[in-house]
């Protein structure tokens, strides 16, 4: 990295952490990962508090989506620690993350085109009590009302937003602490992207899950988040809250 790029972003640690929540629901240290013979993720650290929604950012092929597969356990990690909720989760797999709260909603092939909404829906509620379902579905049904009136349809007759919106849904029920998010905005038209980014910050806001998301669309991004960190080949090059990304002119030295 050169000169100009390191005065670009600030040095992580640099800034206040989380303030809002009751503490650390993630902590991610010294994480390395890869695929094959190629590393690529490097001694990455991040955390993300109790009710807060924290943006990854960076160049293509900077290594998000790889931290985030570790995190989720899609990808083993070489080394480091996954903690969540002080526990050290590293290697763990999917099943067992979902079973202690966490979902992922993926950037692409994020429902079953196939299926019907309420299919899908029932699948994203595979390990919630039973109990516990109706309540979820009538919530989501609240919060995404073209879902309820049209549960027989086919996902994939669904717009590229009404699918996003469902996918969002099959997360929401699994009953989540921790919802993790790949380019949400990826294909979407800008008024979608905006109702699905003023949906995320209101689940914060009124449930008080966490959110780690990633993201191109910095705008977009910038009205909901925190914090953000900022990727490049594979390391942390730096964090910055949201108000001072926001006060930047522009973007293209983070990329």
């Amino acid at each position: 990295m050169g000169q100009s790029d390191e005065a670009a972003v600030a040095p992580q640690g640099t800034v206040a952490r989380a303030s809002s929540g009751s503490g650390h629901l993630l902590q991610v240290t010294g994480l390395q990962a890869g695929y094959g013979a190629k590393q690529v993720v490097f001694d990455v650290s991040l955390m993300v508090g109790a009710g807060e929604i924290v943006g990854i950012v960076g160049h293509n092929g900077a290594g998000k989506t790889t931290t985030l597969h570790s995190i989720f356990g899609i990808l083993r990690p070489r080394g480091g620690q996954v903690a969540y909720r002080g526990e050290n989760i590293a290697g763990r797999t999917c099943h067992k993350n979902v079973l202690a709260g966490m979902t992922l909603v993926p950037s692409e092939q994020f429902v079953f085109a196939d299926l019907s909404v309420a299919e899908n829906l029932q699948l994203g509620a595979l390990w919630t009590p039973p109990a516990k379902r109706a309540a979820l579905l009538e919530s989501v049904y609240e919060i995404f009302p073209v879902l309820k009136e049209n549960p027989k349809q086919r996902a994939g007759q669904f717009s590229g937003g009404q699918q996003r919106m469902l996918s969002i849904g099959m997360a929401l029920m699994a009953d989540p602490a921790f919802m993790l998010f790949d380019e949400p905005s990826l294909g979407l038209a800008p008024a979608v992207t905006i109702r699905v980014f003023d949906t995320l910050r209101q689940l914060v806001d009124d449930r008080g899950i966490s959110v780690l998301i990633l993201e191109q669309n910095m705008p977009q991004l910038l009205r909901i988040v925190d914090r953000v960190y900022v990727m490049r080949s594979g390391r942390i090059a730096g964090e910055e809250t949201a108000e001072q990304l926001r006060a930047r002119e522009h973007y293209w030295d983070i990329f």
